[in-house]
């Protein structure tokens, strides 16, 4: 069940960089289409698989298909709507992306409480074929790609030689220089987070991470990279407390998302006109002031006997605080890098919002277990071994345990509660923290305002 989950985060995060980049190269509409059939083929195959083994495989295909939808569709509209235009754009894009996770997953346990669970499929089908029949005829191509189509005979792009380093997406061993020392400026290396030596670097890179001196581009990943794994890690901890310590069904857990959701796309709509008024540094650094106090609300707020209500004023402050500063730097990112570049821009913003949920989902996730397992301790003290050593592992197994424990049961799940709450006191506190490291970051590194990428921008620079 793990990897029918990860296999497709997994393969999502390890393409888009490359199939952004393929989308400025070879044409935005045709790798979106190509994307759509793929994406919408592996979904029908998923919905019928007979074994696991074809579930994994349309599950990685569904990824592939994924990394080549998502990067063209920010760098669509980046590079058609100019201005002012573009940045209420971008509040829409960013509105939907942000907000149609959790509505999808509203829509996921709809679907299993009706039918069954390869009903999931379905709806991204539909979706596909809608997006398929609208792409082919509103998404314009962009001009590299027209460029490619003309001189694909002579293989030059724009009348000049162009290649991309599509090797630079595989993993592989730094090249030594002539003294053997990797540091030596002479040395070359290819994968992850190495790139040629900068002096003679590479005619069409995968990715330039010079361009992280763009004061745009390194402020508005790292934000996205934060905000994102703080929101999947919230997620993460509320679905327990929702159907555990509340006894609430996965669909009415869902719905109890949905604030969250709703007030982070309101905000995304509203964040283009904020930028616009006050600059692009202060809407993102406001947003984050209200993301680090919904935070702390939900450590002061929350408790076992409390319920809901103790967890919705936080919902509501991180929902407006996040959809506030994710606008603004989304066009943070896209604006840093010029018009040509714009499918590999778009990539990094997906790959920040992808790591951070996977970071933010391992961090939080790690703090409120052994917050949890260090509180639950002393609660355990004269009760059976069985009974706990079963709470020791975690709030669910002590509220299964609970309901055959007899005499002790109020005891046991009373204790888990407690100790429930203690790791999320623990786990919101460290997001708070992260939350005042980033605000500070944000304003001595964030521009003060941003302007539409234009082709004639030097490439990498600030």
């Amino acid at each position: 069940m793990l990897w029918i989950i990860n296999i497709y985060t997994l393969t999502l995060a390890a393409l888009l960089l490359p199939l952004g980049a393929a989308g400025d190269r070879w044409g935005r509409r045709p790798v979106l289409v190509l994307g759509l059939v793929i994406f919408g083929v592996a979904n029908i195959t998923a919905a019928v698989a007979p074994t696991v083994e074809l579930m994994l495989a349309s599950r990685l295909l569904a990824g592939a298909g994924a990394a080549m939808i998502m990067p063209v569709t920010l760098s669509v509209i980046t590079s058609t709507f100019p201005g002012e235009a573009r940045s209420r754009a971008i509040g829409v894009w960013t509105a939907v992306a942000g907000g149609g996770g959790i509505v999808g997953m509203y829509l996921s346990a709809l679907l299993v409480d009706v039918a069954t669970w390869r009903w999931l499929f379905a709806l991204p089908v539909v979706l596909t074929v809608v997006a398929l029949a609208s792409s082919v005829t509103a998404v314009p191509n962009s001009p590299a790609g027209e460029r490619a189509i003309r001189h694909s005979r002579c293989g030059h792009l724009g009348g000049r030689r162009r290649r991309t380093d599509f090797r630079a997406a595989r993993g592989t061993r730094p090249r030594m220089g002539p003294s053997g020392d990797p540091r030596d400026p002479r040395s070359r290396c290819r994968g992850d987070g190495c790139v040629r030596r900068l002096g003679t670097a590479h005619a069409g890179p995968l990715l330039d991470v010079r361009a992280f001196r763009s004061r745009g581009l390194s402020s508005g990943s790292v934000l996205l990279l934060v905000l994102f794994g703080v929101q999947a890690g919230i997620s993460l901890v509320l679905y327990p407390y929702f159907q555990v310590v509340l006894g609430w069904s996965g669909l009415v857990a869902t719905l109890g998302l949905m604030p969250l959701a709703l007030l982070m796309m309101a905000a995304s709509g509203l964040a283009p006109k904020a930028s616009l008024r006050f600059g692009t540094r202060t809407t993102m650094a406001a947003g984050l002031a209200l993301a680090g106090t919904g935070l702390a609300l939900m450590a002061l707020l929350v408790s076992a006997d409390g319920g809901y209500l103790t967890v919705l004023p936080g919902l509501i402050v991180l929902g407006l605080g996040t959809g506030l500063a994710m606008t603004p730097s989304t066009e943070a990112i896209t604006s840093a890098l010029p018009d040509r570049q714009q499918g590999v821009a778009s990539a990094i913003n997906d790959l920040t919002r992808e790591l951070g949920a996977a970071l933010g989902i391992a961090l939080l996730g790690g703090l409120l277990t052994a917050g949890y397992q260090s509180a639950i301790a002393p609660r355990l003290e004269g009760l059976p071994g069985h009974l706990a050593r079963a709470a020791n592992e975690g709030v669910a197994n002590a509220f299964v345990a609970g309901q055959s424990a007899g005499p002790f049961a109020e005891r046991l799940m009373s204790a888990a509660a407690d100790a429930f709450v203690t790791g999320w006191q623990q786990a919101m506190w460290v997001g708070v923290a992260l939350a005042g490291a980033l605000f500070v970051f944000v304003l001595s590194r964030a521009p003060r305002t941003v302007t539409a990428p234009s082709d004639s921008s030097t490439e990498g620079t600030a």
